[in-house]
């Protein structure tokens, strides 16, 4: 039986009792906790937990998951794989235990001609938890399980919870059993892998509180409303109906294992480490494939560093298996062939898929090939020195230079015997990311895999002429678009354009890039982002603006006159800040960060208390006195002992070559390592005004300032908006403080005397509107528009308290009111309400969408609004309407 047929039939079984059947969820999970959907259960949660009411009673689906924490066991045991399909019924409240354990054993025993699986009962065992009697008399009344393959166990095997409080409850499992061959008798139990579970009936009956562990909890009361949440692994059958030893066999599966077997020449089956491999290949690249399908997308972090790592190790094991040259293309063509009847929604994005794939392989490829090599070079040293480490430095090397993924890295290590010197490596990683501006995620464009440049940077360094000149010609010695090398680019698209020379200054040592534009016989290019993805190579950010650029042009970088004059003013104004601060506070007070463009600049430094306003005040006076004495900059190249012999700074962690760029301002008083752009002159500076002084860690404050024009601009503001203050107040400029203080003081006197006022106002109102309510069925309503309202809390306020004054019996309250002249309504209900299915959510959503706009919450309150005031009377009757259904 194919799987998409044991998908299929899955669904119809529930459809015919009734089940609402959902597409599967996306496998990128909207629960920002987690990345993926990483079972059946993950869309349904928030219906599970009764935080939102379930759009149904009953539900089926077949559920894609994704999960990666076990990746080490893939090919290696019959089960584990990263990409898995669960199917699921699913009830909210409606039917219980006997419904779910019937309708699951009739599916799993019934016949394959009346549209069942056709598993023998004598082929199934059963687990229970061990004081579930009702579920133990429940099986053996309701179908044909013989009694003696029913088992009981314990917390730690039948009893299901999240790990946190809420909803949890006793589950059932349903076994089968591949024989005596496969392990000793004696059922599940034994905890044999004879017996593979294949569905898992949870019986959410329970809520639970103070969770220590999955054994150790608190069973707070019974749920009012029980669900019912079971997960069969689609897998798991498949792999029992086709008669194969494990899920890499499957016919989703399969081909692709195949195929890989072809393409090395090696059998599956003789020789267990390559039908690991091949295993491996075929599980990755199926879950790639949907992973890419759902829009996730190669990256170095999050969702798309997992995509790449699945990646990376079906190239990884292709090479152990003995092919080194590309197999994306025809390993995803088989995978889609293999997925697309269950799936047929890839059809439309398998051409996407392709493109990133086979781009993802040609860069990995590359990268395997130069760190191979410095790992293979740095293996045969430790070992030639008996050692079984390898250097943490090493591991970084690859990683920052080459790309090599850690866990790569560690494979590798370890499948010659040695560890990797993790801790070192994660050091290193620490400080790469201290080093990282704040703000660079969000603002530099993505560049492409550092493995792309790797041709690039072997025909030389990109040679930067900038220091001396605006203006500079180099060859395109490439370029790059999404990621993968191209030969040429037209109007409007932005691309990466590597020359053999420029003026351009790109992104390092706190100095954000330069801006300016490429022109060449033919083309123009605005320059978006400047970066050196690798040691020596400088990429262009560009956005081609007329013509077409390609690959052997001559272009001319041109940088803009007016901003790089202001990025120097802001550089050369860190470099007087740090100094300052050293004379103020002491040579403790050590640069730790920077960041800075034209017309600003911001400085972390080594501090653990705030400065006060004297303090800042004198650090400005310094700063701008070194500006106004006219210091000399200048800038010498020299070996780096000989600098720091010379007292200059190394800051923060940079790497420094054997010679180094010197940078002094007034000389000794401020000299430091540095490669930036600089004014000649401190008096080029202009003016330096500090704008901010924070806390950015506990040991760490944060100066920003504005520099030059910009902070002239920021003085003229400042004294206009003095002068106008002035005026108004009538005020002199001296005695401005003290009279905007009083001023300030009666305003919130005012304010809560106002508050107090509106307040009794509300409470005045609580025993009327308590006394006006109506009977709707069971249930008493009170539903008023209070017309103006000062905001949102007083009709949540006025709720509750009315809410309250109508005691015990079912009561609903809806309160409406206009919040600065929009609609807003807030529903209130009592538990006894609740235990008769009024729940505020779904009413105030109701009422919302009367007033043109949307709401819900929680059962017990929730709130809507809109955008038509004229219709808050419509919105109260819907929700008497609401309670009269």
């Amino acid at each position: 039986m194919q799987t998409a047929e044991i998908h299929r039939r899955f669904l119809e079984h529930f459809e015919r009792r009734d089940h609402q059947i959902v597409p599967s969820a996306p496998l990128v999970s909207d629960d920002p906790a987690i990345m993926f959907t990483i079972a059946g259960m993950v869309p349904f949660i928030p219906y599970l937990s009764g935080r939102v009411p379930a759009p149904w009673p009953r539900v089926a689906d077949v559920q894609k998951c994704i999960r990666t924490n076990d990746i080490e066991e893939v090919g290696r045991t019959p089960r584990h794989g990263t990409f898995f399909q669960m199917a699921g019924n699913w009830s909210f409240g409606d039917y219980f235990k006997r419904e779910a354990i019937v309708w699951a054993w009739e599916l799993l025993t019934g016949s394959e001609a009346d549209g069942g699986y056709g598993f023998s009962p004598s082929d199934l065992w059963v687990t229970v938890f061990e004081t579930d009697d009702e579920a133990e008399r429940l099986w053996i009344e309701s179908t044909d399980v013989d009694p003696a393959r029913i088992q009981r166990l314990g917390l730690e095997d039948n009893y299901w919870m999240t790990g946190q409080p809420g909803p949890a409850g006793p589950d059932s499992e349903i076994f089968f059993d591949l024989g005596p061959e496969h392990g000793p008798d004696g059922g599940p139990a034994t905890g044999s892998d004879r017996y593979v579970e294949i569905w898992n009936l949870v019986f959410m009956q329970d809520e639970i509180a103070d969770v220590r562990s999955k054994t150790e909890f608190t069973i707070v009361r019974e749920l009012p409303r029980k669900n019912i949440d079971t997960g069969m692994g689609l897998e798991r059958v498949a792999f029992l109906k086709q008669g194969v030893q494990n899920m890499y066999e499957i016919d989703q599966v399969r081909p692709v294992l195949d195929l890989a077997s072809e393409l090395s020449g090696r059998r599956y089956g003789a020789d267990g480490e390559d039908d690991v491999r091949m295993r491996v290949v075929a599980d990755h690249v199926r879950s790639s494939l949907m992973l890419m399908g759902d829009g996730v997308t190669p990256g170095n972090d999050g969702r798309g560093y997992i995509l790449r790592r699945l990646m990376r190790r079906s190239i990884r094991s292709m090479r152990l298996l003995g092919v080194h040259e590309a197999t994306f293309p025809t390993l995803f063509r088989a995978s889609f062939d293999a997925m697309s009847t269950a799936y047929p929604e890839l059809e439309q994005s398998f051409g996407r898929i392709e493109r990133m794939a086979i781009a993802e392989e040609e860069t990995f490829l590359k990268t395997l090939e130069s760190g191979s090599t410095v790992l293979d070079l740095a293996i045969e040293g430790v070992r030639s020195d008996a050692g079984h480490v390898v250097p943490g430095k090493t591991a970084f090397l690859l990683h920052d230079t080459y790309g090599f993924p850690i866990d790569l890295t560690m494979e590798i290590a370890e499948e010659a015997g040695l560890e990797v010197d993790r801790s070192t490596f994660e050091t290193l990683m620490s400080e790469q990311r201290t080093r990282a501006k704040a703000d660079a995620k969000s603002r530099r464009r993505q560049l492409a895999d550092l493995s792309v440049y790797s041709d690039l940077r072997a025909k030389g360094e990109t040679a930067f002429l900038g220091y001396e000149e605006l203006e500079a010609d180099g060859e395109v010695i490439g370029i790059i678009a999404d990621g993968a090398s191209a030969q040429s680019a037209g109007v409007g698209e932005e691309v990466e354009v590597v020359l053999t020379a420029t003026s351009l200054y790109a992104e390092a040592g706190g100095q954000d890039s330069d801006q300016g534009r490429l022109i060449g016989a033919g083309f123009e290019a605005d320059v978006l982002d400047v970066q050196r993805p690798v040691a020596g190579l400088t990429s262009h950010m560009v956005r081609v603006t007329s013509g077409e650029i390609a690959v052997g042009d001559v272009a001319r970088a041109v940088v803009d006159e007016r901003y790089r004059r202001g990025a120097n003013q802001a550089h050369s104004a860190t470099h007087v800040v740090h100094a300052a601060l050293r004379q103020l506070l002491g040579p403790d007070a050590a640069q730790s960060g920077s960041y800075n463009k034209a017309g600003y600049m911001r400085l972390d430094f080594s501090w653990s208390s705030a400065l006060s306003h004297d303090m800042r005040q004198e650090l400005e006076g310094i700063a701008n006195s070194a500006i106004r004495d006219d210091l000399p900059v200048e800038t010498r190249l020299m070996p780096l002992d000989e600098a720091k012999a010379l007292g200059a700074m190394a800051l923060f962690g940079e790497k420094y070559g054997d010679t180094v760029r010197m940078v002094d301002i007034g000389g000794p008083w401020s000299r430091e390592l540095c490669g930036g752009t600089h004014v000649d002159a401190s008096s080029q500076i202009g003016l330096i005004s500090i704008t901010s002084e924070a806390s950015v860690g506990s040991t760490s404050r944060r100066v920003e300032a504005a520099v030059g024009a910009d902070a002239f601009r920021q003085l003229v503001a400042e004294r206009t908006l003095v002068s106008e203050l002035t005026g108004m107040l009538k005020t002199p400029r001296e005695q401005l403080p003290g009279r905007i203080e009083e001023l300030v003081l009666s305003l919130k006197a005012a304010e809560k005397r106002i508050a107090e006022f509106e307040s009794k106002q509300l409470a005045s109102r609580v025993q009327p509107i308590a006394e006006g309510a109506t009977r709707v069925g069971d249930v008493l309503l009170a539903a008023v528009d209070l017309g103006a309202v000062g905001s949102q809390d007083d009709l949540r306020s006025l709720a509750g308290q009315v809410r309250e004054r109508l005691g015990a019996e079912p009561a609903v309250v809806a309160i409406g009111g206009a919040v600065d002249g929009k609609p807003a309504i807030v529903v209130a209900t009592n538990d006894a309400a609740r235990r008769g299915g009024a729940a505020a959510g779904p009413l105030a959503k109701a009422a919302a969408a009367v007033l043109g706009g949307g709401g819900g919450g929680k059962p017990d309150m929730a709130q809507g609004g809109g955008q038509d005031a004229s219709a808050m009377p419509r919105a109260l009757d819907a929700v008497r309407e609401g309670l009269g259904r």
